[in-house]
This record gives C-alpha cells, structure tokens and sequence, in this order.
C-alpha cells in the first residue's frame, strides 16, 4: 500500500527528507511474554538495534513531516500578517534564525531590477554593527556572491567555521572576531516569477552550520516568504510614489514674511491623500494662509488637490483680502469642473504688522489659538464643505492675535487618526496645545511637534494611515 502523502500547507510543498531519527515501539506485556527479536525481513532495526516495524518506521516519518510541516505552516502564518515591508523582513529573519539554529542575522534588500529601495536590515544587530560588516569588501562576503549574481547552491553557502579559513579576507577576519561571530549561512531572497530581491545571512557564535534538514526547511521557507517580500514591495513602491508626488505639489519651502513665523507637518496616507497646505506672500506685505481637503484618495484625489490649491493661490492674488470671495471663486470652479467632488477649506488672510487674520471656513474645523494666557479654538462660522450646495457662502471672522501666540491650522486627519470620537479628539487635541512647554512657545516647529507627538503618541504619526494629517503653525512676532 503507498504511503499517505500529506497536504500542502501555506503554499508550501510538503515533500521533505525523511526523519533522520526513529521511535522504538512500546513494549506489550510483561518481560517474561515479550517475544525475542526476529530476523525476518519484514523486521526493520533501528540505529541502536531495537526493533522496529515497518509500520512504526512509516509512523515515525509521518509525524516528521507533520511537525515540520505545522513549523512552516505557523511561520509563514506569522509572516503573512505582516502588511509592512520592514517588519516582513525582520519576519524572515527571526523565522530563518530559528529554523537554521543561529542568534544574529541580516538581510539585505537590493532589487535587481534596480528600482529600489536598498536597504539592510539586523537582527540582533545594531546600526553600527551593520556599518562594521559593510566596511567588508563585497566579494568576500557570502551575500556580496548572491548579489553579484554569482553561482550559488540551492540550498545556500554555508560558512562553518570563518576564522579557520585561510583565504578569508583580512577585514572580514577583523569585523568577525570584532562582533563574535564564528559562522554563518546565506540564502538568496528569490522565487520564481519575483526575480531577486536581496539575501539573507544567519551568523553563529560558534563554528555551526545548519544540517541537511535544516537547511531544506530555510529554503521552502525563504522561497515563499519572497513572494509576500515581493508583494510588500511593490506596495511600498506605490507608497513612495505616491508621497512623492503630493509633496511635490505642496510648496517646497515656508516663505520668510516679517513679523511672523511659520511651520508645518505633513503626513501623508499610503494610498495618497487630497490635504493639503500654502502660505503664499500677498501685496502690501500680507500673506495668504490656507489648509484643505480633498474628498477620496489616490492618485485622483492628488491630482485634483493641485488643481484646487493651484486654483485658490491664483484667487488669492487677486483678492485675498476678501476670504470669502476667494472660496466662493474656488467652489465655483470646483462644482463646474469636478461636480462629483467636494472639499473642505480654510483661508485666511494675514497682515503681520497688525498681528491680524481675516478667516473664513468651508466645513473645515477651526483653528486653534495658542497663547501663555490663553489656548482656545477660534469660532468660524459654520458652513458647508465645497460642492455639497448650489451656491456656497460664509461670513468670515477676525482673529486678532497678541505678540508671541500662535495660531495652529490643520486639516480633519489629525482627529481621525487618534481613532477617538469627535468630541474626544478635538478635548485631546486642546489639551495638547495647552501643554505645549513655555520654552517651545517661542519655536512654532517646537509647537507643531509637540503637538503632532501628543495627539498621536505610540507612532501614530507616522504609521501608515488612510488619513492624511496637515499642521500649520503660524507664530506672531
């Protein structure tokens, strides 16, 4: 009868080596019952001469290849909960070290496409350690082979014992015995169809290197994880991209207007959002203030926010001293040229001599003024976002703000991102200017970024988010 051949776990072929090791069968009955060992040939003996039957041989195997099987199925689990290219590769890392038996390793990222990014990442590693082993000419080391598209063994090269090697390259010798390492064991980031990625490296304390089974495990494993490497890729690639090009249509500098002084944060979302910011100098020493909103994300929805702030500084020129009528120009333009798109806007317009603002708001939220004596929100009046009616107009409002306060712009995200309901978020984020240290009051990127941490600790700032985030301080003189 053939033997059973157990299922495909995680994308992953399950045909491997037999188990090198065996179980002796349990003993039935007393000693004096138990029948002495037989010659036939249907007995099988195990390495220490117990006997075994062929059954038991066949059980034993199976429950190899189903541990090692569930090893994979657990790991590649684990990996495909990554949705981060940096934590998909520490994934790998951490998995290899345990399926080949090491401590440290790293990997490093390097397309051959040529696209990038190129990158190496550590475990149990630091930076410098990293910068150490990059001083180590490339051809000398076992990754340096892989990326050099030079011939490797399918599963891997193995290095069992560094120092004992005659030809090892100087540096080399010098940076391992520098960090401890005695050994190593590299395998290429590739698989059919991703072309190659990079290389994986594991480092030994000791002179090691991984055992046939081993190594035929880190190899299933690395072919596969290279497929979801691949995918993060891209996806970080299309971030990239994407947070290109909404920089590249925001203003790449803060203009220097006397009187006051200015500063911002940007995050933007992975897919590409539609926030956006400008300050833009105006005549008469005055200057234009301005944070929005597109609705939808992607490339759409960033392509149509530089059509809108391309259109609004244009308005701004002409008649920025009237706020009002510079969002009702831009929500004409929008309801006649995008009528399935809407947007929320702010404008003001700035005369530092005065230390004034004339507001007005497009349903976006109001701005928060912040003072030694006081920190409160400025109330604009309420109004609809652009394009939600046949015909859009506001009062616009007066702030007049005293020497040193400074009036902090931004756009819905920084709320949303804190996850918190509305009331919530807008408490959390008063309470975050009112506890801006009295020393950073005079820097407004101190104040911005004060901010920003508060409102959104734990990395929330900068972790990938639907939302866009846009902080605009504006600090008097």
């Amino acid at each position: 009868m053939n033997a059973p051949h157990p299922a495909k776990v995680a994308g992953i072929d399950s045909t491997v080596p037999s188990p090198a090791h065996t179980v002796a069968p349990a003993a039935t009955g007393t000693p004096q019952e138990a029948e002495p060992p037989t010659t036939d040939a249907a007995a099988v003996a195990d390495a220490s001469g117990t006997p075994c039957a062929p059954g038991a041989l066949l059980q034993d195997r199976l429950a190899g290849w189903v541990s090692d099987l569930t090893t994979l199925h657990e790991l590649t689990e684990r990996l495909v909960r990554t949705d981060t290219l940096a934590d998909g590769l520490q994934e790998v890392l951490r998995a290899g070290a345990a399926l080949v038996g090491a401590r440290r390793g790293l990997v490093v990222l390097e397309p051959a496409d040529g696209l990038g990014p190129a990158t190496t990442v550590g475990l149990g590693l630091a930076r410098a350690d990293l910068g150490h082993i990059e001083t180590v000419p490339r051809s000398s080391l076992s990754y340096g082979r892989i990326l050099d598209g030079l011939p490797v063994a399918e599963d891997g090269i193995a290095q069992p014992d560094l120092l004992a090697e005659k030809a090892l390259d100087p540096r080399h010798r010098e940076v391992a015995a520098r960090l401890g390492y005695a050994a190593s064991y590299a395998l290429p980031l590739s698989a059919e169809g991703t072309g190659r990625l990079g290389a994986a490296v594991w480092l030994y304390d000791e002179p090691a290197e991984p055992g046939e089974r081993q190594r035929h495990l880190a190899g299933l494993y690395v072919r596969y994880a290279t497929g979801h490497l691949a995918r993060l890729l891209e996806v970080e690639r299309t971030r990239a991209s994407m947070a290109t090009m909404t920089e590249e249509l925001l203003p790449s500098r803060l203009p220097r207007v006397p009187g006051v002084q200015l500063a911002v944060r940007h995050r933007t979302g992975p897919a590409g959002g539609g926030d956006w910011y400008d300050a833009l100098p105006l005549p008469d020493a005055a200057l234009g203030l301005a944070v929005g909103s597109v609705t939808g994300s992607g490339p759409s929805a960033v392509a149509a926010m530089g059509r809108l702030r391309a259109s609004l500084r244009a308005y701004a020129v002409m008649e920025g001293e009237d706020p009002v009528a510079v969002l009702s120009d831009l929500e004409l333009l929008l309801r006649l040229t995008e009528p399935a798109r809407s947007a929320t806007a702010l404008f003001g317009y700035c005369e530092p001599a005065l230390r004034r603002i004339t507001l007005a708001g497009a349903g976006h939220s109001p701005p928060l003024l912040i003072g030694q004596r006081r920190t409160e929100f400025v109330e604009t009046s309420v109004s609809a976002p652009l394009g939600m009616l046949a015909c859009w107009e506001a009062p616009s409002v007066e702030l007049q703000a005293e020497p040193g306060e400074t009036v902090l712009l931004y756009t819905d995200g920084l709320l949303h991102r804190t996850g918190d309901p509305a009331d919530r978020a807008f408490a959390r984020l008063h309470a975050a200017a009112a506890g801006v240290p009295r020393a950073a009051r005079q820097d407004p990127d101190a104040v911005v970024e004060h901010v920003l941490r508060t409102v959104l600790p734990d990395g929330k700032a900068e972790a990938h988010s639907e939302e866009d985030v846009v902080l605009l301080a504006v600090r008097f003189e």
